[in-house]
């Protein structure tokens, strides 16, 4: 069951329960996209912003096929195959929003409106020797959101994952 805590700084973590695609070096990422199919159609609140941020049905295949995933290798990938079990939790307790125009033309009509970037954090459970420990790293990651011109505002992908230069987190079960 996942957790959300707040730190010591007072920022949100959506804490993952397990890790669902263990394997660092060869992530199934066409698995991954089956996996976020399950969320095409939902709408989540961001709860700083009050933003409503629509999951649709282009997201899985971006999120699985970006070009920024095709770059990712060992933690990182793993990071970002396994915060797919988070999603609504992520967007809900997103921070920092940030606006950028669309200059690409091959978004015209997905981002007609422009992009929004927001951070969010996530931990995932370590292992020792195929045993969950109490320990969690902790990443942030950049959220990106076009605002289409429908006027709507959809996730698009997930990326900048990186650990977060702390001691791992430390969660009793």
């Amino acid at each position: 069951m996942l957790q959300l805590i707040t730190n010591e700084q007072k920022k949100k973590i959506v804490v993952l329960p397990s890790v669902v695609f263990k394997n660092k070096q060869n992530i199934k990422w066409n698995d991954v996209e089956i996996y976020l199919k399950k969320y095409v159609g939902m709408v989540v609140r961001v709860l700083e912003t009050g933003d409503y941020i629509h999951i649709g049905k282009s997201f899985p295949d971006e999120f699985a096929g970006s070009k920024y995933t095709r770059t990712l290798k060992g933690a990182r990938a793993k990071a970002k195959a396994n915060v797919v079990q988070g999603i609504e939790e992520i967007i809900e307790i997103a921070t920092d929003k940030r606006f950028k125009e669309n200059h690409k033309s091959k978004h015209t009509s997905d981002a007609a409106k422009g992009w929004y970037y927001y951070t969010t954090r996530f931990a995932i459970p370590i292992f020792e020797n195929d045993k969950k420990s109490d320990d969690y790293n902790v990443f942030s990651a950049c959220l990106i959101v076009n605002h289409a011109s429908n006027g709507k505002a959809y996730l698009y992908d997930v990326v900048d994952i990186k650990r977060e230069a702390c001691n791992p987190l430390k969660i009793s079960n």
